[in-house]
């Protein structure tokens, strides 16, 4: 079975977990035993590259229609409590490296951002933590899927392990 975790708005306008559970789309095929298709989520299509562009990107971010995909991989809880560890040199080489993306983490809540973007994740290896704004968690481990549609949120890892996801964001209008 696969897992979704799908973010959305309350009508209050809290970030809550709208769904978590197989997708509704799933099936387990008949005349070929152990093939499998799950429709995890879709939003329409942005035009095909003819070229590799990720040289050429300017902003993490992508613009209504476009599209990023990324790893990222979360190092274990206890790297951020390390004295050695730097948050100004951290949040230096993360705005260098992720132009578009680390401006939009609030400086006084630690890991706590907002997207105008719809974003697939699917955890690889390890084990992560959605946090939304609303108070909400789901733990996610090795093939669970969320789809964050947009809410304030923030990733933790509070296991002694990195976790790899690998996320497409496609950039969206508005706001849930």
């Amino acid at each position: 079975m696969v897992r979704r975790v799908v973010t959305g708005v309350s009508p209050s306008g809290k970030p809550v977990i709208v769904s978590d559970g197989e997708p509704p789309r799933t099936r387990q095929y008949t005349h070929t035993p152990g093939f499998a298709r799950s429709l995890v989520w879709n939003t329409s299509a942005p035009a095909v590259p003819s070229a590799d562009p990720t040289a050429d990107l300017v902003s993490f971010v992508p613009a209504p229609g476009e599209t990023v995909a990324l790893t990222v991989t979360f190092p274990p809880a206890g790297v951020y409590a390390d004295p050695t560890w730097d948050p100004a040199a951290a949040g230096a080489e993360q705005l260098e490296a992720t132009p578009g993306l680390a401006e939009l983490f609030e400086p006084d809540n630690p890991g706590m951002h907002t997207t105008p973007t719809v974003d697939y994740g699917v955890v690889l290896s390890g084990e992560i933590v959605l946090d939304l704004d609303g108070g909400e968690t789901a733990v996610l481990k090795p093939g669970d899927l969320v789809v964050q549609n947009g809410t304030r949120h923030a990733w933790r890892n509070d296991t002694a392990e990195p976790a790899t996801v690998f996320f497409v964001l496609i950039g969206a209008d508005g706001t849930p």
